[in-house]
């Protein structure tokens, strides 16, 4: 798919023309390096930072950061877009410095040799170092996780996912504990009950209540790469008419919102240490309530994530997201929303409303055998809560 994306990014930069989904064309390519790299949102969220206030800087549409990037009179846009994008993916991803650099030279070669091309490229260096440099503090010195076991007694080897994530430091919120929800249900609620019960019938591998087509949807929201979510905004990205200024404040807005929406919930999810439904289904009999059948051989539809359950962290993603969708268009018409997934190969989904998307992703975690119901809601409501935080530092007013 990278050799697909960088070729495509060539006979799109025709002439160094400042179109405006040259934003989205270097969102993807930062995607995809990112994503096997260390810290993947957050580098996300450096770059497209950086991506932002190079290209604001030269446009001028908005606020300017406080940062002097220089004049500019005479200035390729699309050299610093990619300037700004491969100044930030060698400083957070070096390992894999040959691919971005392969698609670095790909966008030069695209653009006139002149004076423009060089003040775009200073200016995209310059915005990547002012974004490093204010996010230098953000990750502890080491990995802190700490098994718990007692003294020679053995534990499960294989380090949960997102702990560290939960020590980083927000870039908007507060803190990481701003937003932090309630406990999930007593063990002996109703509502409990009702989501043991809920999910132990939709969420089996072997469900015979859920449908064909919620099998699939399930299967598409599978994945844990981000390529999936920002396809859906890349949908408004390159809608008609955009402006690349207001394109790059979005993929910056929605990167960082994700970026702490991330923290959030992971804080979350280790400060309860919530049971996932495989280990509460096969467990129905330790829980004190009469309502929870046991089922000793009970299997999720798909492998369940290492990481505690509560709240969904797709859930708070997909919310985020759309709810800086609607930050952004406000009463301007809403294109349509669609995306693709690397657990559904050839499938594109498409939705009309962001409600939906969110609603979507919810059920499918559902139907995925890994979140309760009221993991899903509380995921959606931090995610609103997160992304209501980070619109007003973005200077959206809708």
């Amino acid at each position: 798919m990278f050799i697909r994306r960088l070729v495509q990014l060539g006979m799109l930069l025709v002439a160094g023309a400042a179109r405006a989904d040259v934003v989205a064309d270097w969102a993807d390519i930062t995607t995809e390096i990112a994503t096997d790299g260390p810290n993947t949102i957050r580098t996300m969220a450096l770059a497209q930072s950086a991506v932002y206030e190079a290209v604001n800087a030269i446009t001028a549409r908005y606020p300017k950061e406080r940062v002097d990037l220089g004049s500019a009179d005479g200035v390729s846009i699309p050299a610093a877009v990619a300037a700004a994008s491969r100044s930030v993916l060698l400083h957070e991803a070096p390992a894999l410095s040959q691919r971005t650099d392969a698609v670095y030279q790909k966008t030069l070669a695209a653009i006139p040799d002149d004076a423009a091309r060089a003040r775009g490229i200073k200016i995209g260096e310059r915005a990547a170092a002012d974004a490093i440099s204010k996010h230098m503090d953000d990750i502890p010195k080491i990995e802190s996780y700490r098994p718990l076991t007692s003294p020679g007694v053995y534990v499960p080897t294989t380090f949960p996912l997102g702990y560290a994530t939960a020590q980083h430091k927000p870039w908007f919120l507060q803190s990481a504990t701003q937003f932090r929800p309630v406990a999930p249900p007593s063990l002996k609620s109703t509502l409990w009950a009702r989501d043991y019960n809920e999910i132990k019938a939709s969420g089996s591998a072997t469900s015979t209540t859920r449908t064909t087509e919620q099998t699939a949807i399930a299967r598409f929201w599978a994945t844990a790469l981000p390529d999936v979510h920002m396809g859906i905004v890349r949908s408004v990205d390159v809608g008609q008419g955009r402006e690349i200024t207001r394109n790059a404040r979005l993929y910056a807005a929605v990167t960082a919102a994700v970026n702490d929406a991330e923290i959030a919930v992971f804080d979350a999810k280790y400060h309860y240490q919530f049971w996932r439904p495989i280990t509460a289904i096969r467990n129905g009999d330790r829980d004190g309530n009469n309502a929870t059948e046991r089922d000793a051989d009970w299997t999720p539809l798909i492998v369940t994530p290492v990481q505690p359950e509560y709240p969904c962290a797709h859930c708070i993603v997909a919310s985020t997201i759309g709810a800086m969708i609607r930050a952004e268009v406000g009463k301007d018409p809403l294109p349509v929303l669609k995306t693709t997934s690397n657990t559904a190969p050839g499938v594109t989904r498409q939705w009309n409303r962001t409600e939906d998307v969110v609603q979507e992703v919810s059920n499918a975690r559902m139907w995925d055998g890994v979140h309760y119901r009221n993991s899903c809601e509380v995921g959606v409501k931090m995610g609103e809560q997160v992304a209501g935080v980070v619109a007003a530092a973005y200077g959206y007013t809708h």
